[in-house]
């Protein structure tokens, strides 16, 4: 039962990692699409603004996704002092870029109000 378990955990974990992959990789086709489909329309500095607010996005919610994969896999399937130590770097490092992702959006840092510099 406990054998089960855990492969449906690692099967759920790899699925969700795949899925991270599938939305940054359709955010950044989606942002391309919108940035070539604006450039004559906006000029190229609208429009590129337009696809780096896309593109950030998309790899925010990616991130997202792919530390709810590793913690999953850390904490079910290899809980080892060595694999915990791994995820809290990268649990450490994605915060650090999805704040600064977050920044270069939105304009401010994630625990600023929006109209605040």
């Amino acid at each position: 039962m406990v054998e089960q378990i855990v492969g449906f955990l690692e099967r759920a974990a790899g699925m969700i990692s795949l899925f991270g992959v599938v939305v940054i990789a359709v955010g950044f086709l989606i942002a391309a699409g919108r940035f070539a489909a604006g450039y004559r329309r906006l000029g190229p500095d609208g429009s590129f603004g337009q696809f780096k607010v896309g593109l950030g996005r998309a790899l925010l919610l990616g991130l997202e996704i792919l530390v709810v994969s590793d913690v999953l896999e850390t904490i079910t399937v290899r809980p080892t002092f060595s694999s915990l130590a791994a995820l809290a770097v990268l649990v450490i490092l994605r915060t650090v870029v999805s704040w600064t992702l977050t920044l270069e959006v939105e304009g401010h840092w994630p625990w600023q109000p929006a109209g605040q510099e």
